[in-house]
């Protein structure tokens, strides 16, 4: 083989190879790109859902029975009334960033007519008056708590509680929660049980409106304020939109430089077979 028509083969196979390679990136971000599109679907459906539930008059909360059909994808968010008789001295505080500052949820939990246990997000208490990081973990609870509330003399008031039910939290990798020192994060209503010897608590809280927070008049340990309610944040990141765009972008940027390449290699060979000519002439 000639050193010309060697040369010639390498620039083939690099072609190739290059051609190869622009299909595949072309396929890989359309790919990426088709699947945001889809998560913008999903999302812009999880939107209205959620505002339909958040607007929707109250419903009983799940009872005992129902607790192991509660999802995310089908109780997140819901309008929900429940009564009970509310559990003192067995407070969880968890940290709260909100536009009104740093603080806590006050989580109390609340014993129901069927034998459950269900944590109620109280509402916020602004930092200062908690003691949050100086509060000592509350004692476990009697596992007979809510029967030995009932029966004591005398018995607290039944109250019913409306708000916004919300699917137990799960702790991040970054910022774990840790009981032993009474430093709570995520409002993980599993970990909350067995830190405070709960039994049988759902695997939801409830966050109260501003009404029931209001009338609950439970005083928060170390704080000097009653907790705030109804400042549930509803927000949902959606960015999916411009990272379709991004996505279809950089395949359009493929496709640009693929034909770049193919009229430069073309012109190559034009100007080379217009210099032979040139040449033998």
């Amino acid at each position: 083989m000639t050193a010309g028509a060697e040369q010639r083969q390498r620039s083939r196979t690099l072609r190739i190879s290059l051609a190869i390679l622009a299909g595949l990136m072309f396929a890989g971000f359309f790919a990426l790109g088709t699947w945001q599109v889809y998560r913008l679907q999903w999302k812009l459906a999880l939107i209205e859902r959620v505002d339909q539930r958040v607007h929707a008059p109250a419903t009983d909360a799940p009872g005992v029975a129902q607790w192991p059909q509660v999802s995310a994808e089908s109780d997140d968010y819901r309008h929900v009334r429940i009564a009970g008789m509310y559990l003192p001295g067995a407070d969880t505080l968890t940290l709260a960033s909100l536009d009104r500052g740093i603080g806590y949820w006050v989580l109390t939990p609340l014993c129901t007519a069927d034998g459950g246990i269900v944590l109620i997000n109280r509402g916020f208490v602004p930092a200062g008056t908690g003691g949050w990081r100086a509060q000592p973990a509350p004692a476990k609870a009697r596992a007979d708590a809510c029967g030995a509330l009932a029966t004591s003399s005398p018995a607290p008031a039944v109250v019913t509680v409306s708000g916004l039910l919300r699917v137990s939290e799960i702790a991040s990798a970054l910022r774990k929660n840790e009981p032993a020192r009474n430093y709570w994060y995520t409002r993980d209503t599993r970990a909350i049980a067995a830190e405070r010897g709960l039994p049988a608590v759902a695997p939801y809280f409830i966050d109260a409106d501003a009404a029931s927070a209001a009338a609950a008049d439970l005083p928060v340990a170390g704080a000097t304020a009653q907790p705030v309610g109804g400042l549930t944040v509803v927000s949902f990141v959606n960015n999916h939109l411009v990272y379709a765009l991004t996505w279809y972008g950089l395949a359009l940027m493929v496709v640009a430089a693929a034909v770049w390449m193919v009229r430069d290699a073309r012109n190559g060979k034009g100007r080379g077979r217009a210099e032979s000519t040139h040449g033998a002439g």
